[in-house]
């Protein structure tokens, strides 16, 4: 199985407002980057569609470490929140709607075509990545705006 490194980072203008996501894929020393901007999203939906975007990229099941400053994304697997919460129809312990459905769902199906590691890095600090993700997705967010 082929083993694919990806950072991904959202960000958003305003929470909710026009939202930019960025994303590397790095394999046997190449590198893909991609990015995309929504008008009316928030934070949270940015950095789920940004892993999203990158494993939807891939051609073939593969392994992957997925490296974000996301606690949410890392954290809904690492944590299993999103294994209860499908269990439980996506609901919370409250028994309130789990936000973002629509992108929980979908991420987790694409987690069961990869087999998918995720590790939680620090946002905004000396991660090459990270910050390079951090600036594709602001990038997004400005072109989209000045589009």
């Amino acid at each position: 199985m082929k083993k694919v490194t990806i950072y991904t980072d959202g960000a958003c203008s305003g929470n909710p407002g026009v939202g930019g996501w960025g994303a590397v894929l790095m394999f046997n020393g190449f590198e893909k980057r991609i990015s995309g901007a929504e008008k009316e999203t928030t934070n949270n939906r940015m950095e789920l569609f940004a892993v999203i975007s990158a494993l939807e990229c891939l051609k073939e099941p593969c392994e992957v470490t997925v490296y974000s400053d996301s606690a949410y994304t890392v954290k809904g697997f690492a944590e299993g929140w999103v294994y209860g919460w499908e269990k439980k129809g996506w609901k919370k312990p409250d028994n309130k709607q789990v936000l973002n459905v629509d992108l929980w769902q979908r991420l987790l199906a694409l987690t069961r075509v990869h087999s998918v590691k995720f590790v939680k890095v620090k946002g905004h600090a000396d991660n090459e990545y990270n910050n390079l993700c951090d600036k594709l997705a602001t990038d997004a967010i400005k072109n989209f705006q000045s589009a």
